[in-house]
């Protein structure tokens, strides 16, 4: 990203100030600093932390809203929240826009069962609706999330069905990114370093999610600096040991996730992809801004400090 020049510099703050002067009283603008980004890193977020209704595009509208008063500068969405818009988009895709962020990605990720259980990915059908529909709304991004390959012939077809879906969202005017859980961190079959090293980098890029593969026994700085060309985006999600030896999802950066040590591997390889909190818990709780605050406050502190 190239460094702003100084007109450009005062029509951002100039746009930042009349957002936080939109904040309601007790929301989100105490926290929403100017500050200079880290040059080519940009900050974004996904958005399951807001309680969006599919059929209420007014709540969507408003996540992204609360999104941008934070000072997130793009997002990520579940293909749910926006399925309904697919089939009349104009008006939607210009009320996004007019927010001024980035529609980083739409991302599909389904229960176990509704992964095509061969190539353990969303059905055909399903990511060509998406990405047509995602592509119509102004989305940068197909990510697809999916089921860890059982076997070595398995996570082959993986692979090739992976590429094949690159190929098909790159038709549609976007490019394909596969997003990890940590199931596939801790794969016997090596899963994490054969999906980067194995699909077609003109198909095929990468969401990191750290703190899945962290979880899943990743050292995820060496990692980073292994595959960064091959990463659009990650994701910061943290995870605290317990005493117990459990462990569980926590606000980013009071867990164990080494977030400093990611933010300045990433700023070493001159990465220039997308930061994204991810801020969802295990009791489904969606508070918003509640937890989105704290963790940006994080997420900038790692990357600018």
């Amino acid at each position: 990203m190239p460094q702003q020049n100084r007109r450009e510099f005062l029509t951002t703050m100039t746009t930042s100030m009349a957002a936080l002067a939109m904040a309601s009283p007790g929301a989100t603008h105490a926290f929403a600093a100017i500050t200079p980004r880290t040059a080519g890193i940009r900050f974004g977020t996904q958005l399951n932390a807001f309680p969006i209704k599919p059929n209420d595009f007014g709540t969507f509208l408003s996540a992204i809203d609360q999104a941008r008063q934070i000072g997130f500068q793009g997002f990520e969405a579940g293909f749910r929240f926006l399925q309904p818009q697919f089939a009349s988009p104009e008006m939607a895709r210009t009320k996004i826009e007019a927010t001024g962020l980035t529609f980083f990605g739409i991302h599909i990720f389904l229960a176990d069962a509704g992964y095509d259980q061969q190539t353990r990915v969303a059905p055909q059908a399903l990511y060509e609706e998406v990405a047509k529909g995602g592509a119509s709304l102004g989305a940068k991004h197909l990510i697809l999330s999916g089921l860890p390959a059982l076997t070595a012939d398995g996570l082959k077809l993986k692979i090739d069905n992976l590429n094949k879906a690159g190929a098909f969202a790159k038709s549609a005017g976007l490019k394909l990114a596969y997003h990890n859980h940590w199931p596939e961190a801790e794969s016997k079959l090596g899963e994490m370093e054969a999906l980067y090293t194995q699909t077609n980098p003109e198909l095929v890029s990468f969401v990191l999610d750290c703190g899945h593969a962290f979880r899943g026994g990743l050292n995820v700085p060496a990692f980073i600096r292994k595959h960064s060309h091959r990463i659009a985006a990650c994701h910061l999600r943290d995870y605290k040991h317990d005493a117990s030896g459990g462990i569980h999802l926590t606000t980013l950066g009071t867990g164990d996730l080494p977030l400093k040590q990611i933010a300045d591997t990433l700023k070493a390889v001159n990465w220039n992809g997308w930061a994204e909190t991810e801020e969802e818990r295990e009791d489904h709780a969606q508070t918003g801004a509640e937890v989105l605050v704290p963790a940006y406050k994080a997420m900038k502190e790692a990357f600018t400090s």
